[in-house]
């Protein structure tokens, strides 16, 4: 049998596409994020199919739809997240040693979940300064920045001695500003915290407006389901939550910048660490992000649920030379479910039954006949904040177009929405009730039908 390689998947909370250098933020230097990106390949059109942390993280760790695996929401599910069908159980049987660095976030328990040899972790949102961690079981208090110390305990892990492959899943906080989440979902935010050395990173720096950072008055204009939503967004209960973290302000995406200049240190280490100890063309490295986010696109921010481009679509760049040539770039369809199936393949297994996504090795081989041309996208309303509720949607997104099925607004699909990406990336005209755009509607529609039963196992 060939020698099984080592899987390190480095996750970021809430970071979106474009948010580091490879993928095309304006200002942020991530060196070492970059090279991995350039050694390896970048895909274009990866995609988060429930755009919001907790669900989204169990789908990359079971390959599975939220529909399917029940982890629909970041209320507190601890006991549903102890029962999921993570990819290491089936690693582990496959002879490899497990770990889990950082956060969790499906439920507030930050205790060992099933599938680790190694674990470190702590509650809920955890804390950006001084953290507590869940060390094997056991709480300790630390002192400093979370992101240097998940990284200086993640580069420790692959750098000693190993002997068996191993397989560590190592999960930020950054970007996520310092929040505490009470049982029923809802948040008080305090803020974004870089690390001492960054705070005035890239200070002057200004993001450049994009044709769909709209007032709400100019978004409802060609998508109505948000008039309500906007309206309380407005009201003071709401604005105290936005105004901590300077939502919709070139401040915020100052620091969520300033903030990753830690991640991208860490990466460093990491690889100093694999090419140190002769790991390094052995390891496959994957980076990514557990949902989008909005700079005030379409209205929007600091939300990240939404359908939109900018929601769903994620950062996720590999390195592995044995199986990617340096400088790929993917455009096919992907969805974070995709992983789990990837590394149980290469790690010389066959993906069990209840895995949804697809394993990526035929796209990176070349093989692209017969790769899926649609993908679903879905999410159900919670209490996080209070312009959310009521907003659940479905939605399909294909190579060219992208149908928004509102569930719980308007009448017999009135508010929905139809995009035509190709002549329209922006999402900025709604074909839904245009009568040239009906046959377009009605297949799109049938297509979300079958994609949702498909994914939900009905």
């Amino acid at each position: 049998m060939a020698r099984q390689p080592n899987f390190l998947v480095v996750l970021v909370d809430d970071l979106r596409f474009d948010e580091f250098g490879a993928g095309g933020h304006p200002y942020m230097k991530t060196p070492h994020i970059d090279r991995i990106a350039r050694e390896g390949a970048l895909f274009e059109r990866a995609f988060h199919t429930t755009p919001i942390c907790s669900p989204n993280r169990a789908s990359i760790l079971t390959g599975q739809y939220a529909s399917r695996h029940g982890i629909i929401d970041n209320v507190a599910r601890d006991a549903a997240s102890h029962r999921l069908p993570n990819y290491h159980l089936q690693l582990q049987r496959l002879g490899y040693e497990t770990a889990h660095i950082g956060k969790w976030h499906m439920g507030n328990d930050g205790a060992p979940r099933p599938g680790y040899d190694h674990w470190v972790s702590f509650d809920g949102h955890g804390q950006l300064t001084n953290p507590k961690l869940n060390e094997h079981g056991r709480y300790v208090q630390h002192t400093g920045y979370i992101t240097d110390i998940l990284n200086a305990m993640a580069a420790e892990f692959v750098g000693r001695r190993h002997e068996k492959p191993w397989s560590l899943f190592l999960a930020h906080k950054a970007v996520h500003p310092d929040a505490e989440q009470a049982a029923d979902g809802t948040l008080a935010v305090t803020g974004y915290v870089p690390a001492g050395r960054h705070e005035r990173l890239y200070e002057g720096c200004v993001f450049p407006k994009k044709p769909n950072m709209l007032s709400p008055g100019e978004v409802v204009k060609q998508k109505p389901a948000w008039a309500e939503a906007f309206e309380i967004k407005r009201t003071e209960r709401s604005q105290k939550l936005l105004k901590p973290i300077h939502s919709g302000e070139q401040e915020e995406i100052r620091l969520r910048a300033a903030m990753m200049a830690s991640v991208d240190e860490g990466v460093g280490m990491l690889c100093d660490a694999l090419e140190r100890t002769g790991q390094l063309d052995n390891t496959l490295i994957l980076f990514l992000g557990d949902n989008g986010y909005f700079f005030g696109e379409h209205g929007l921010g600091p939300e990240r649920r939404f359908a939109y481009e900018e929601g769903i679509r994620a950062p996720f760049i590999a390195r592995y030379p044995k199986r990617i040539k340096a400088r790929s770039r993917v455009r096919n369809l992907v969805i974070c479910q995709d992983i789990a199936p990837t590394l149980v393949q290469l790690a010389g297994g066959k993906p069990e039954a209840q895995v949804q996504g697809r394993s990526l090795l035929p796209l990176l081989s070349g093989k692209r006949a017969g790769w899926r041309k649609s993908i679903l996208i879905e999410y159900w309303a919670e209490n996080a904040m209070p312009w959310l509720i009521g907003m659940s949607y479905k939605a399909v997104r294909t190579d060219r177009h992208k149908y928004i099925r509102w569930i719980n607004r308007g009448r017999n699909g009135e508010l929905d929405e139809l995009y035509d990406l190709e002549r329209d990336p922006h999402e900025l005209a709604n074909l839904a009730r245009r009568p040239a755009h009906r046959a377009l509607r009605e297949r799109l529609r049938g297509e979300l039908r079958r994609l949702h039963v498909e994914a939900a196992g009905i």
